[in-house]
């Protein structure tokens, strides 16, 4: 590895980036479709799509120390393995025992997935160069994750508008094609993927679940201390159930709208690959919105705009009407990310960063686990537009969460210091963390409708 340069070591990494999420933006417009026309009904399908929460919730930890034990080419190798045997499963499942592994596979790969790439990434780079910067790198990874995606959902788009190819249904085909490429990937992750440095081994892995349970217990002690930290990890909670609805039901809803399942999955996967754009765009405004409003009135502002706009997603009548509401859904969401992101940084500092990040994190899962099964429930009684009104109910209250951040702002900066940005809590302008994973971890971290959550784009799309 060291004699790679910085711009080999970024290459390599975009490169595996892109095709790590290549195969989600084929998924995201079928999944929840796939399910249906196997004959799962959408409370089976909340229930089985919560195998990967759960699974992730348990994994998420025990899997960091892990990689930084055994290193990360042979995580990502069983992660990217694990997928790979997923996405074949699910090609053939047609049952509600199959499916529900599925989802627990996916629960494993998103587990071993998250973080190792990254780490790759600033260790190369730094046995490459230890005075380069890394940065740059981490934020170009979110724009090849979004592109990719995109790409992905609208070839999934054009797969299925194409119709059923011999005895594999048309919903089938962007999922064969995902299977495939997904193996593309592990055989170029096994050529390009080259640890810096000495081998890691057995001691250090008993090292690392050793010191886990107590980084977590201080993360937890942190929230208990402190009533913002607690306020927006709560945040979380409702952002996973109310997730449900433009990820898991918005497919449905428009299937109802349009009136046939294949040709609302058609236009899925081109309004998955505008909803990327929108995102980013979002994304883009966060400054003026911290210039306007400052982060905490923003981000509470944004969870009832979001309310907003899934309530149209639930009410509006037609197919041009969802879709607006949706593109204008996930317009919030990128900006609502940053901002959450932004305050949550400002809350914690030293070795346990890590940690309260990973606990807010798995905040999402319960409620997502939550949402997704009383959500589709409700939508099987009562219809996808009552479960829909429910969940941007749940979006919009998290809002008052947010003021704890505000008032201690107000309370230790009265008078923000000269050339800070004045509308901002601090005087200082957060930033999104750079390089995260875009779909998975904390709010916005989230994918296109398809899939039940996000996220990560690749929060439950196999």
């Amino acid at each position: 590895m060291s004699a790679l340069t910085v711009r080999q070591v970024r290459f390599r990494y975009l490169t595996l980036y892109g095709l790590r999420w290549l195969p989600t933006g084929l998924t995201i417009p079928v999944m929840i479709l796939l399910m249906q026309e196997r004959g799962l009904s959408l409370s089976q399908i909340g229930l089985v799509s919560t195998a990967q929460g759960l699974v992730v919730l348990a994994l998420e930890l025990p899997t960091g120390g892990l990689a930084d034990a055994l290193g990360s080419r042979v995580v990502l190798v069983t992660a990217w393995a694990v997928s790979l045997l997923s996405l074949g499963l699910l090609a053939v499942a047609d049952s509600f025992a199959l499916f529900f592994l599925v989802w627990a596979l996916q629960g494993v790969y998103r587990a071993l997935d998250s973080g190792p790439l990254d780490s790759w990434y600033v260790e190369s780079t730094r046995a490459a160069d230890r005075n380069a910067d890394y940065e740059p790198g981490l934020g170009f990874a979110g724009t090849v994750a979004g592109v990719t995606i995109a790409a992905g959902a609208l070839l999934s788009g054009g797969l299925i508008a194409l119709g059923p190819l011999g005895p594999v249904s048309a919903l089938t085909v962007p999922v064969l094609v995902a299977a495939a490429l997904q193996a593309v990937a592990l055989a170029v992750l096994l050529s390009l993927l080259v640890e810096p440095g000495p081998a890691r081994g057995p001691g250090t892995l008993r090292a690392s679940v050793a010191a886990a349970p107590r980084m977590v217990g201080q993360a937890v002690g942190l929230l208990r201390r402190s009533r913002v930290l607690l306020a927006l990890v709560s945040v979380e909670l409702f952002w996973g159930f109310g997730m449900v609805t433009f990820e898991s039901l918005l497919p449905v809803r428009l299937s109802e709208v349009v009136g046939d399942p294949e040709r609302a999955a058609a236009l899925l996967g081109p309004a998955n690959s505008a909803a990327w754009l929108v995102s980013a765009a979002g994304a883009a405004a966060t400054p003026l919105l911290l210039r306007w409003l400052g982060a905490a009135p923003a981000a509470a502002l944004l969870r009832i705009v979001q309310g907003g706009t899934v309530l149209g997603m639930g009410l509006l009548a037609g197919p041009v009407g969802v879709l607006v509401a949706y593109l204008a859904c996930y317009a919030v969401h990128g900006a609502s990310n940053p901002l959450h992101l932004g305050l949550l940084h400002r809350q914690v500092d030293g070795p346990y960063r890590t940690s309260v990040l990973s606990l807010n994190s798995m905040m999402g899962q319960p409620g997502f686990a939550l949402g997704a099964v009383l959500l589709t429930a409700l939508a099987d009684r009562s219809g996808v537009g009552t479960a829909m009104v429910v969940g941007a109910v749940a979006l919009a209250v998290a809002a008052p969460l947010y003021l704890p951040a505000w008032w201690a702002g107000r309370r230790t900066t009265p008078t923000p210091p000269a050339g800070a940005d004045p509308a901002t809590p601090g005087g200082a302008v957060p930033t999104p963390t750079v390089g995260a994973d875009p779909a998975g971890h904390g709010p916005g971290d989230v994918r296109p409708a398809g899939a039940a959550a996000s996220a990560e784009p690749h929060r439950a799309a196999p």
